[in-house]
C-alpha cells in the first residue's frame, strides 16, 4: 500500500496507528526504513540550509562522511532483504503465551518490549569493547545533525538482532516485532539535531534531542548516559540518565577523534585497537576482558574502568576540517547520490534483478564510498583510483543494463565527463612534474 507523505513523516515520529501497522505475515510488513530514506535525506539537507542561514554552517566534509557511512551501512540490505529475524521463528515455537497478532495489546507489548530491549542493546554497545568497535562509528561525527543519525556501522543491525530473541519466548509474533524494530530505529532520526531545544514535560517520559545530545557528548559527564530510544524511563530507572547542562558546551565525537573523513577507516579502525589491546595482555583472562569489558578497562580496574582516568574533553576542541572547493564537494555528493540511487533501486527491485547485478551494485557502492572519502581527505592516490573507477563504471554500464535505458544513458554521460576530467588532471600533473 502506498503511503502518503504525511504518513511517512509519521513513521519517523512513531505517530502511527496500530490498525494500519499490524500484519499477519512478515512478508506483508513494508520496508519502512527503505521508504523513509528519501525523506530523511531531504530533511538532512533542509537542516543544512537552515543552519547555513543561521550562520552555523555544517562542515561539508563531515556531512559527506555521514552520508557515506549511511550508504555503506545499508549494503547488507542488498544481501538480505526483508524484516525477518533469522532464527526468531524457531525460538517462537517455544513461546510461553499465544498472543493474537491483531490485538492492540500485542502491538503495545511489542512497542514496550522492543524499546526495553533496545536500551540494553545500546548499553551493551557502550559497555562491551568488542561491540563498541562497531557502535563507535555512530559517535564519530564532530557535528551533531540529522546526518549523524544515519552514520552507522555496516555490522550494527546484525549485532543488534540477538537482543530481540527473548521476545519470541514471550509470544510476540515476528511481524509485530519487525514493525516496531523499524519504527524504533526511525524515531531516533529526529533526536539528532541542535535546532530543537528543551521540550518541557515531554522530557519526563520520552527521549528528546536534548537527552540524546548528552549521549553523543565526549565530555566526561556525558559518557555512557541516556541509552534510551523512545522512552526515557529505562535510563531513569537503571541510573543512566543525565540531563543537558546549560552552562557547559557539549563536545561531539569520540574522546580520541580520528583525524579523517574516511568512511571505511571509521568502520574498521577500532577493531585494530581492540586486537592490539587484547594482544598486549599478559594472561588469557585479561585478553578476554579486553574484548568483553568496557573500552576504558585496564587490568586492576573495575569492569567499566575508572572514570577518574577518562579523558575529560572540554570545548572548544579543534575539529578536523580539510578545505575543499565547492565544486569538488558537489562532485563527491553527486557520485554518492548515484551510488545511493543504484542501491535504492536494487533494493526496490530485488526480486527482479539477477544476483550478478546485486553483486555489481555492492562493489560499486563500496568502492564509491571509499574513493569519495579519499578525495575529501586529499589522499595522494585518490585521483588515480577515481580515474580507474570511472573507467570501470563506463565499461559496466555499456555491457550491462542495471536501470532503465534512459537512466543508464544519463549515468554513462556523467561518468564519461568525470573520466575526461580526471584524465586531463592526471596528464597535467605529469607534465608539470616533467617540466620541474
Amino acid at each position: 500500500m502506498e503511503r502518503s507523505l504525511l504518513q511517512r513523516v509519521g513513521t519517523l515520529l512513531y505517530l502511527v496507528h496500530p490498525n494500519t501497522t499490524t500484519f499477519s505475515s512478515v512478508d506483508q510488513v513494508p520496508n519502512y526504513i527503505h521508504e523513509a530514506i528519501p525523506l530523511m535525506l531531504f530533511i538532512t539537507f533542509l537542516e543544512f540550509t537552515v543552519l547555513y542561514m543561521l550562520g552555523k554552517p555544517t562542515r561539508l566534509g563531515q556531512l559527506n562522511s555521514s552520508l557515506g557511512c549511511a550508504l555503506f551501512s545499508e549494503v547488507p540490505t542488498l544481501v538480505v532483504t526483508g524484516a525477518s529475524l533469522i532464527g526468531y521463528d524457531w525460538i517462537f515455537k517455544f513461546r510461553l503465551w499465544d498472543l493474537p497478532w491483531d490485538s492492540p495489546y500485542t502491538w503495545l507489548g511489542a512497542f514496550t518490549g522492543i524499546d526495553f530491549c533496545y536500551y540494553w542493546i545500546h548499553r551493551a554497545n557502550h559497555e562491551l569493547n568488542i561491540l563498541w568497535a562497531i557502535h563507535q562509528v555512530h559517535h564519530s561525527s564532530e557535528d551533531y545533525n540529522f546526518g549523524t543519525a544515519m552514520r552507522n556501522s555496516v555490522f550494527q543491525r546484525a549485532t543488534n538482532l540477538a537482543f530481540y530473541y527473548p521476545l519470541a519466548l514471550l509470544g510476540l509474533p515476528l511481524p509485530t516485532i519487525a514493525v516496531h524494530i523499524a519504527f524504533n530505529y526511525l524515531f531516533q532520526f529526529w533526536l539528532h539535531t541542535e535546532l530543537v531545544g528543551n521540550l518541557g514535560p515531554i522530557e519526563w517520559f520520552f527521549i528528546t534531542p536534548s537527552h540524546h545530545r548528552v549521549h553523543h557528548g565526549a565530555n566526561k559527564w556525558c559518557l555512557d548516559k541516556n541509552y534510551g530510544s523512545v522512552l526515557v524511563i529505562w535510563d531513569r530507572f537503571f541510573g543512566t540518565f543525565e540531563a543537558e547542562r546549560n552552562n557547559e558546551e557539549i563536545v561531539y565525537g569520540l574522546t580520541n577523534q580520528p583525524q579523517t573523513y574516511n568512511v571505511i577507516w571509521h568502520q574498521f579502525f577500532y577493531f585494530v585497537e581492540v586486537y592490539r589491546k587484547a594482544r598486549s595482555m599478559s594472561t588469557w583472562g585479561d585478553s578476554l576482558k579486553a574484548l568483553f569489558y568496557g573500552p576504558g578497562w585496564t587490568p586492576g580496574m573495575p569492569r567499566l574502568g575508572d572514570p577518574s582516568t577518562f579523558t575529560d574533553v572540554k570545548a572548544p576542541r579543534v575539529k578536523y576540517d580539510p578545505r575543499m572547493s565547492l565544486w569538488m564537494f558537489l562532485y563527491i555528493v553527486s557520485h554518492l547520490a548515484l551510488a545511493l540511487l543504484a542501491q535504492h533501486w536494487t533494493v526496490s527491485h530485488y526480486m527482479m534483478v539477477p544476483s550478478s547485478t546485486v553483486f555489481s551494485v555492492i562493489i560499486f557502492v563500496c568502492v564509491t564510498v571509499s574513493v569519495m572519502s579519499a578525495l575529501f581527505d586529499r589522499w595522494p592516490w585518490a585521483p588515480v583510483v577515481e580515474t580507474a573507477r570511472c573507467a570501470a563504471c563506463i565499461l559496466c554500464f555499456t555491457t550491462r543494463i542495471i536501470f532503465i535505458p534512459a537512466m543508464d544513458t544519463a549515468i554513462l554521460v556523467v561518468f564519461s565527463a568525470s573520466l575526461l576530467y580526471w584524465t586531463m588532471m592526471l596528464s597535467f600533473s605529469i607534465m608539470t612534474k616533467k617540466i620541474k
